[in-house]
């Protein structure tokens, strides 16, 4: 069955779900080409050079890591870990990440009720909250980060200098903490950025940046 189930994926096919039940060692390994985790199978760790991945709804893995290619994540997803390098990585509704998420250039977006245990990190790139929990800490160097309404943070928030060699980027990065939403920790700035905080909003001590609070659902500048 495994053998089995294997070959499925290597096609970039699908099966019933009893064939992935119970399959949490079940480790796939590619160089080129993407990976589709069927809805609620139950897999091992997920690997590609070249390609993107795809976990079903309610699907659960130990962990997923790209290179050149996106991790998307359908509605109740559990995975251990998820990785990409040039790729945004996207988690669907109430999906919930045991340990990290880790992006160098690409987008991190957290959906509605999404659970996420460790840190939230990238270089280059948006993280956006929605309604969704990070407990280890969010930290990037030149991407916006906008925590959206009701969402929680712990471990604060850190944007980094950008040292990046193969540019030079003028753009202040648009930090938001939405309203209700709660950043626990220190709030620590090693570049110039543009700071929006709800007045409904809480949030830790703030080093490197002066806020700017507002009213109603987003800033009006």
């Amino acid at each position: 069955m495994i053998r089995l189930a294997t070959a499925l994926l290597a096609l970039g096919l699908t099966t019933s779900t009893s064939a992935w039940a119970g399959n949490d060692d079940l480790d796939i390994d590619k160089v080129n080409g993407s990976i589709h985790v069927p809805d609620n199978a139950t897999v091992g760790k997920l690997s590609t050079v070249n390609g993107s991945i795809r976990i079903g709804a309610n699907a659960h893995a130990k962990s997923a890591e790209t290179v050149n290619g996106g991790i998307d994540l359908d509605s109740g997803a559990v995975v251990e870990s998820l990785e990409t390098v040039n790729g945004g990585i996207r988690v669907g509704d109430k999906s919930r990440i045991t340990q990290t998420i880790e992006a160098v250039n690409g987008s991190i977006t957290l959906r509605e009720g999404v659970d996420v245990a460790g840190k939230a990190s990238n270089v280059n790139g948006s993280i956006k909250l929605d309604q969704a929990h990070v407990g280890g800490g969010i930290e990037t160097s030149s991407g916006d980060i906008t925590i959206g309404a009701n969402s929680r943070v712990e471990g604060g928030v850190v944007v980094n200098e950008d040292h990046s060699w193969f540019h030079v980027s003028t753009h202040k990065p648009h930090i938001v903490i939405g309203p209700h939403a709660t950043v626990q920790g220190t709030l620590l700035f090693k570049r110039e950025v543009e700071l929006y905080v709800s007045d409904s909003a809480t949030v830790g001590k703030i080093e490197g940046a002066t806020p700017h609070k507002f009213s109603g659902a987003q800033p009006s500048d």
